[in-house]
This record gives C-alpha cells, structure tokens and sequence, in this order.
C-alpha cells in the first residue's frame, strides 16, 4: 500500500529541519513588518492596545475572536454555563425528558436575548419546513428549505426579516443570521430524516427541541437530527472511562489555545497586516507565503477552538458532536478540506454523497460537487467573491478525481507500480505540496480579499519563479511528506500488518516437511 510506504529516517529528519527551519525564517519577516509599522494609518484601525505586561498593541482585525474571547466573552460564558448547571440538574431529575428541558431552556433563551418577533419568525419557518417534510419527497424538502434559506441572503425579503428584531446591540446581527441561517439548515436536515422515516413521522415538539438546543443554536455546529434524536433521548448517562477526564483536558487545551493566539497578536499582525496593501507590495516572497499560510492556520485555530467550548458543553450533555475541523497543515487534498465539519457532514449526507454515490464516476460526481457547491454559495451568501471561492474548489475537487483516474489505469499505474513505494509517495507528495498551496490560494479569497489572492499568486509563481516558487514549494513538500509518516503510523495503528505465522509441515513441500518431521 502506498500510504504505508516507509521513508529513510535520516530523510525525514532532514524534512522536518527544513520545515521548521523555514517557518521560524517566515516568521521573522513578519515580526518585522508588525513591529515596523505599527504606526501606520490602516493599523490605527485594528491595531489597538492589548494585555500591558507585554508592552505591545494588539491585532485586533477579526470581530469574530474578539466578540468571543474579549467583548462579550462574559455574556456567552454566562449563556453556556447556565445551560450546563440547569441542564445537569434536570437531567439527575428526569433523564428521559432532558431533550425537552434542553429545548425549554433554549428557547427561554432566544427569548431573552432576541426577543418575542425573532422567535416568533423562527417559529415560523420550523412550521412551514416541518409542513414540507410531512410530505416525504426530497426534492420538495429542498426546493422549500433553499427557498427559506434564500429569504435572509437576499432582498428585500432580508430586510423585512430583520425588521421582526426590535432596539439594536452589538451582537444583534451575528445572533439573527447565526440562529436564522442555522435554523434552516436543521429544519432541512429534520424533514430528509423523516422522508427516510418508513413508518409515520417525527413530531413537532421533536424539531423544536432539536433546533432549540442552546450551545448550537446560535453559533453551531451542526448535527444531523438522527444522531441528536438518538443522542439527546437516550435515558443511559452512564459515561464511559475517563471521559470526563477527556472532556477536562479538551477544556484545559482549548483555553490555552485562546491565549495562545492572544500572545501571538501582539507580536505577529497577520489580519492587519493583509489590509494593507501598500505594505504588503513591499513585502518579501517569504513574508507573504507565510501571511497566506498563517491566515488559514488562524482560522482553522479560531474554528476548532470556537467549536471546541461549545463541544464541551456538549460533551457534558452526553452529546458526541460534530469534531472540529482537520487542520490545514495536514490538508493537501481538496476532498478534506473544510472549516465547519458540521456543515461538511451535512453537505456530505445530504448532498454530495446522495448524488456521488461511490464517488468513481466521474460525470456523477461532476454533479455531486456542483450541487454541493451551490449550496455552499447560498450559505455562504451569494457574492462575486463566494462565486469565485465556489468556482475554484469545485474546479480542485473535480481535477483530483480526474488525476487520480488517469493514474490508476495503464500505462500510468504499470510505472507507478515499478518504481517502487517510496518513490511513488515522493512523487504523490510532489503533487500533494501543488495541491496544498492552491488549497491556500483559493482559501484566502474568503479569508482575506481577491486583490491580496492575487498578488500573492503573481509574486509566488510569476515574478518569484523561479527562486522562490521552487524554495516555497520544496519546503511545502517537505511538510506533506511529514503529514504523509504521520498518515502512515495512524494507518498501521488502525490496520495492523498481521503477524508472520511460522509455516507448518502441512504447508511446506513433501521432501521439506519429512526432514522437518525427521
């Protein structure tokens, strides 16, 4: 097996030198360009002062982390704990209604926090889906729950939306689309489970209380109603060994993660710094191959630890959700990458499996991907630039398929075959460190902007070529092959080599076997 394929250990220590060796000169580079223009006009804006033992401002580019960790970190501490002190008391009470009780408190709380019309709306749409999936035809279930979806991305159907909220705060707008956005998206996932139901249909109170379970209302992630269903109503809360142990170090990482991050802001500006593009034309090849890098490493961080806190409280709930996303250093495939494995297991289940099947033909899962990606554009709302993300992943994903296909027939699998395993994980990891820095390219366009994209595109293959797009991309090789030794070890940790059985005279030929017997 390829995966397996062992490489000298001298070769790999040499990888892993060069990697760490180049990340660490990377890094360097944009210490400096934080330290050095510190002063500037754009960094006025998001540079603002941070912890003052450090002696240094802060990058305080991305609302996201700062509404969480910093402004209203106090606000959703006290929303998650009070749900985790009511939820454990109910639960001693009556484990066999701690689904409702979750919903109950749930919806107590979009209540307060939103307001009589938000909930009212929300309500609303549950009804009409719920309506929909009494029906039992996918198709219909979809045309409606995209329709629904549609109705906060576009106008004036928006706006008219937004005017069920009354008075305006701070966290008003994330609260609205967050708890809308993901309400249909649960509706959805309730009303295809009740098509696969045979034998009548799930209740309304059992989508209420799916879609008003507190820790995912708001800021997700997603879990597929048959696995909530059968979670949240299973009365045995009886928890496995060392589970709380698990869940308290999962804890204990997540926080030091958070301050982690906040110590890097104050000496590596790498939201800010892409902001500013007069600086960044200044800036050296290294300097932006690893801002590009670091940017998606930041939100595959910001994710994990983001769905980290509200998986604890899950956890601690006796729910097993969504795990976070798989992170960015070990992606070199299109067909893992995600940032929101909830949102990527329903496209997965609903969508992209639905219609790929086995994922081998090739016309199939043209229309696999396609699909997908249109939902994804909805829920990411429909932009040039979503359209442009959408476009050039959907493009990746479709082009590994077609390689792959190449490569595994004659003449191509005949070479592969004789030149051996390790060679042929060389030369897969030549085109995995490809793979891996289009990954990041089409990524930052979300991340950051198309003018930043694309001048990091022009500075690392065109004017950077070939100097520093062969150093970039050797280096990024030298990190897949380190991926692909990790990979190798999980592999023969999940599917052990059988032992070697000593053979027995039975097994050995006549003449052996007498002398053997002898």
């Amino acid at each position: 097996m390829r995966l397996k394929a062992a490489l000298p250990k001298l070769e790999l220590y040499l990888y892993a030198a060069v990697l760490y060796l180049s990340l660490l000169w990377a890094g360097t580079w944009i210490w400096d360009a934080s330290a050095d223009n510190v002063n500037r006009k754009v960094f006025k804006k998001s540079v603002k002062p941070g912890w003052h033992y450090f002696g240094r401002k802060m990058d305080v580019a991305d609302f996201e982390w700062v509404m969480w960790f910093t402004t209203f970190r106090n606000h959703i501490l006290f929303a998650l704990a009070g749900h985790v002190i009511f939820a454990k008391v109910c639960s001693l009470i009556s484990p066999r209604h701690r689904s409702l009780i979750y919903g109950l408190y749930g919806g107590l709380a979009v209540l307060v926090s939103m307001g009589g019309g938000f909930l009212a709306l929300v309500l609303s749409h549950c009804f009409i889906l719920y309506s929909v999936a009494l029906v039992k035809r996918k198709w219909i279930v979809f045309v409606a729950g995209l329709a629904s979806l549609a109705t906060f991305k576009m106008e004036p159907f928006n706006t008219w939306q937004v005017g069920f909220v009354t008075g305006y705060f701070d966290l008003q707008d994330i609260l609205f689309y967050g708890g809308s956005c993901f309400t249909i998206m649960r509706c959805m996932s309730f009303a295809l489970e009740n098509c696969e139901k045979k034998d009548g249909n799930y209740t309304f109170t059992d989508l209420l209380k799916y879609n008003f379970y507190l820790p995912f209302f708001y800021f997700g992630p997603i879990q597929t109603f048959d696995q909530y269903h059968v979670q949240a109503n299973n009365p045995n809360l009886t928890r496995k060994q060392r589970e709380m142990w698990n869940i308290t170090t999962g804890a204990l990482l997540h926080l030091g993660a958070i301050l982690v991050v906040d110590m890097f802001f104050h000496y590596l500006y790498i939201l800010t710094i892409p902001n500013d593009m007069k600086l960044v034309k200044h800036l050296s090849d290294w300097s932006l191959a690893g801002l590009a890098y670091s940017n998606l490493v930041y939100d595959w961080v910001k994710a994990a630890v983001m769905f980290g806190v509200i998986n604890t409280v899950a956890r601690l709930d006796h729910l097993d959700p969504p795990q976070p996303p798989k992170c960015i250093t070990m992606l070199y495939v299109f067909a893992e990458t995600h940032f929101d494995r909830g949102i990527n297991d329903w496209l997965c289940k609903y969508v992209y499996d639905y219609i790929g099947g086995s994922h081998t033909n090739i016309f199939k899962e043209l229309v696999a991907t396609i699909c997908t990606f249109v939902v994804t554009t909805l829920w990411l709302g429909p932009c040039e630039l979503v359209y442009i993300w959408s476009f050039f992943n959907c493009f990746g994903l479709n082009l590994e398929l077609w390689v792959d296909k190449i490569f595994s027939i004659p003449p191509f699998s005949n070479i592969e075959y004789a030149i051996g395993e390790a060679m042929s994980r060389r030369i897969r990891a030549v085109f995995g460190a490809l793979n891996f820095w289009t990954i990041i390219l089409y990524n930052i366009l979300a991340l950051n902007s198309l003018e930043f994209a694309k001048l990091v595109g022009k500075r690392l293959i065109v004017q950077g070529f070939p100097l520093s797009t062969l150093s970039v991309l050797f280096v990024t090789y030298c990190g897949v092959q380190l991926v692909k030794e990790r990979e190798r070890k999980q592999a023969f940790l999940d599917d052990p080599e059988p032992a070697a059985v000593p053979p027995t005279p039975q097994d050995m030929p006549e003449e052996i076997g007498k002398k053997k017997a002898e």
